[in-house]
């Protein structure tokens, strides 16, 4: 049975090559709380990489120690090789878009955009030109004399990202920059920062609790557990192949089973079954339908086992509650003590 690692990388860069933003041993105490206990990350240039936890979990502290509103009590923040761990928000080569935008309401768009070149004394000229340029490459041209009041929620975030871009940053930091966005516009306006990030080549931190969101947008992600990363990777093999029970609970929906529950009797040992992976099959294991949740083109369906529930997607035809089935799982992952042992399992019938 091939075995999974279950240390993942700690960096997309090229042996040799420098990192576009370093975090080496980022260690943060508040209130007492250690909420950022020796975070190691590597972010190679131009990469968009998502830090997703749950609330507490030391993600945005992560990124206000990047952008220099905090220090670290230890470690370090390096961005093209160079040290900036003690340099202040206004020195470093980086720029973010807040959480609630900050824009400045009395404002222009045009203005609000210019104000981080004014206070860096930019020649007028060279602001006229530049604000020119982000506000095209954002969409927002036929705004610039708009106040914020004026244009929609996805407009005012477009506008907060031409105000740190017209700042020509080495590194671009996103706190949560959907949040205030109903879910529709949030898929649009993601696709738009992707797109830009993209064209730009700009190495990118984004925060976030919105999973869809990370695993969308990102080249890679950094799931985030009381302080420590738990696993960087791509989407794809966050989902396919979490490193840790953790993980595989946090990332996408899953049933997680003692292995006692399906006749494995080892202690320590945890499955996660992807609701995918299991299929309704007349030959497999009798279970009971207890729950059938319409999702458009599938249902989710819940069918209880050997006393043990788990959730099933199914499309088609879905079965009745009340309902005798047999149930098949095609696919477990394997803990054990929390760490990835397999990633690909037979379940017993």
């Amino acid at each position: 049975m091939a075995r999974t690692s279950t240390t993942p990388p700690a960096t997309a860069a090229e042996p040799g090559t420098t990192p576009g933003l370093r975090l080496a041993g980022l260690t943060k105490v508040l209130g007492g709380r250690t909420i950022v206990d020796d975070l190691t990350l590597d972010i190679a240039p131009g990469e968009m990489v998502s830090l997703l936890g749950p609330s507490g979990c030391g993600k945005t502290t992560t990124l206000r120690l990047i952008a220099g509103f905090l220090h670290p009590d230890a470690g370090r923040v390096e961005v093209d090789g160079a040290d900036i761990t003690d340099l202040g928000p206004e020195r470093r080569p980086s720029a973010m878009v807040f959480q609630n935008y900050a824009l400045w309401p009395h404002m222009t768009i045009s203005k609000n955009v210019a104000f981080p070149l004014k206070v860096a004394k930019v020649p007028r000229a060279e602001i006229a030109r530049r604000v020119a340029e982000v506000l095209e490459l954002v969409g927002l041209s036929h705004h610039a004399g708009s106040r914020p009041a004026h244009i929609s929620g996805g407009e005012q975030q477009r506008a907060a990202l031409a105000r740190a871009l017209v700042q020509r940053p080495k590194l671009l930091l996103l706190d949560e920059p959907l949040s205030n966005l109903d879910a529709k516009l949030r898929v649009r306006v993601r696709e738009e920062i992707r797109d830009i990030q993209q064209r730009l080549g700009i190495t990118t931190v984004l925060v976030t609790h919105d999973q869809e969101e990370a695993l969308s947008v990102s080249d890679r992600v950094a799931v985030m557990n009381e302080g420590r990363i738990e696993q960087v990777s791509t989407p794809a093999e966050l989902y396919r192949a979490p490193a840790t029970s953790f993980v595989a609970g946090f990332i996408g929906s899953s049933n997680t089973l003692a292995a006692l529950d399906l006749g494995e009797g080892e202690p320590g040992v945890t499955w996660v079954v992807r609701p995918e992976d299991v299929r309704i099959d007349p030959s497999g294991m009798p279970g009971v339908v207890r729950r059938v949740l319409p999702h458009g083109h599938y249902a989710e369906v819940s069918i209880t086992v050997r006393d043990t529930d788990l959730r099933a997607f199914v499309t088609g035809a879905a079965p009745e509650p009340g309902e005798e089935v047999g149930v098949r799982i095609v696919r477990a992952l394997r803990y054990r003590d929390g760490r990835l042992e397999d990633a690909h399992v037979e379940v017993p019938a």
